[in-house]
């Protein structure tokens, strides 16, 4: 048995987090992956960006400082090899390529600005085996703070994805338009309508909370009706209940009502009426990206 440690950064919209895990290598089996550690910190990228078009420089102390720990962190795990990939807020920051600059110099972490397809791409290759059923088909929802990402599965495998920017701090700005609505309402139409038996897989911190906060055991689905009253439920509380009766962080409390609203939608347009959380997500697909593409290149050295 071998066990090895990498690390993923996943920079978004509405946090940075770090999720640092151990791959268990086995002779002939599949690998497995397993959690270790998580730390997130709130630094909520996109409000500014989406209304200022670049990131502020308390933001950008707030990220250097984030990165040193994070640094430090990952030498105190052992770890291996790390990714960190910055998605909507960053690439969209007129000032993003400059902080990346910035932040390798400050903190020695190379950070790779990814683009929607590329998002989609890492988040579907996450391990679904535990929730995909070959004979169903499904509608994977990643929803982040400046966009959302939409991957179909049928048959077992990836049918297709889109990444659109319809995200919960976009939303919180009311940066949404009606046609920004109508596009994504359309492809999932478009792509779900001959699909039989179809699913919502939800993955993102609110999905992970709503099924927290719902009390259904792990592995069972949310209920469409379950999660259109919680809707109407959360609305009814002010932000402050939210946070002193529900027990909600304040970086959580106001984008957990947008965020519903995103997989109500993608249940109504999809025609799904239950919701599976895995409880993974951009940080989960970007450990098996570089535990598979570091495996690949100790393979060809080997070759040669």
């Amino acid at each position: 048995m071998r066990i090895r440690k990498f690390a993923a950064i996943d920079i978004g919209s509405n946090a940075i987090r770090l999720l640092v895990a151990n791959v268990i290598e086995e002779e002939d089996k599949d690998p497995k992956f397993r959690k270790s550690s998580l730390v997130r910190v709130p630094i909520r990228l996109g409000q500014d960006v989406f209304t200022n078009g670049k990131i502020s420089p308390k933001n950008v102390t707030r990220m250097i400082n984030a990165m040193k720990s994070y640094r430090l962190l990952m030498d105190i795990h052992g770890v291996e090899n790390y990714m960190a990939c910055a998605t909507s807020a960053m690439r969209e920051a007129e000032n993003g390529v400059e902080i990346v600059e910035k932040i390798i110099k400050k903190s020695g972490i190379s950070i790779d600005i990814i683009d929607g397809k590329q998002e989609a791409a890492i988040i579907a290759s996450t391990d679904l085996r535990d929730v995909i059923e070959k004979e169903k088909d499904y509608l994977y929802v990643d929803v982040g703070g400046g966009s959302t990402e939409f991957t179909i599965f049928s048959n077992g495998k990836i049918k297709i994805s889109k990444s659109f920017k319809i995200g919960t701090v976009r939303l919180l700005n009311e940066m949404i338009t009606e046609a920004d609505w109508k596009e994504a309402e359309k492809w999932i139409k478009r792509n779900t309508k001959d699909l039989k038996r179809l699913s919502l897989i939800g993955s993102g911190g609110n999905i992970n909370k709503l099924h927290k906060m719902s009390g259904t055991a792990i592995g069972e689905p949310l209920s469409y009706i379950y999660l259109n009253a919680h809707y109407q439920f959360l609305q009814s509380l002010t932000y402050e209940e939210r946070i002193s009766e529900l027990g909600l962080n304040p970086d959580r409390a106001d984008v957990i009502i947008p965020a519903t609203r995103i997989y109500l939608s993608a249940c109504k347009w999809s025609g799904a009426r239950k919701i599976y959380v895995p409880k993974i997500g951009l940080s989960d697909g970007i450990i098996k990206t570089l535990f598979f593409e570091t495996s690949k290149k100790e393979k060809s050295h080997q070759i040669f």
